[in-house]
């Protein structure tokens, strides 16, 4: 087995909701994920009780494959 060549430094903070931010290496702003459309009517949520609408976590992992 190889050694380890890489170990992420990610943290998350929980705005409220569905809100988060998350702190990646290499930018200089935190990334905001929350809730959209159809992922919301999946889980039930009411869109007019979020406060803002992002990017999924699934809509950034589809992107990073997709690049």
């Amino acid at each position: 087995m190889s050694d380890v060549v890489y170990v992420s430094q990610v943290r998350i903070e929980r705005k409220g909701g569905p809100l988060r931010a998350a702190y990646l290496p290499g930018e200089s702003q935190p990334v905001v994920y929350g809730l959209h459309g159809e992922i919301a009517a999946h889980y039930g949520i009411d869109m007019n009780r979020v406060k803002e609408v992002h990017a999924t976590t699934i809509d950034h992992v589809i992107a990073a494959l997709g690049g």
